[in-house]
């Protein structure tokens, strides 16, 4: 059975939203479904979509797994090369980092990365 994921984040500012994540990911969104909604594809058959839902701002909690350390790592430069600093950073008692970024309205997208036992 395959499985796509479209994982959402209401924003209260569409246009500031989509400066923000497009630094985030890396790149400006794979497309606009409508006016209220900016989609990310951050691989095949997944993606991430802001949309303008002001009463439901910053209430979304996101966690993408990148993989190794070294991976997390070079994200975490490539996005701090953009603009973009880290809320929080967590090791976990097994070796995965957690690195978690607030967008402008306090949603949370959280990256991880490091073994998997």
């Amino acid at each position: 059975m395959s499985l796509d994921l479209f994982a959402g984040v209401p924003v209260s500012e569409l246009g500031a939203a989509i400066d923000w994540y497009s630094r985030l990911l890396g790149g400006e969104e794979a497309f606009r479904p409508n006016e209220v909604e900016a989609v990310w594809e951050l691989a095949e058959h997944r993606y991430l979509y802001v949309e303008l839902l002001p009463e439901s701002a910053g209430h979304a909690r996101h966690t993408l797994f990148v993989g190794s350390l070294d991976e997390l790592e070079e994200r975490v430069a490539a996005i701090s090369a953009r603009g973009i600093e880290p809320a929080d950073l967590e090791t976990y008692d097994n070796g995965v980092r957690k690195v978690t970024y607030r967008d402008p309205d306090g949603n949370e997208i959280g990256l991880g990365g490091g073994p998997t036992q």
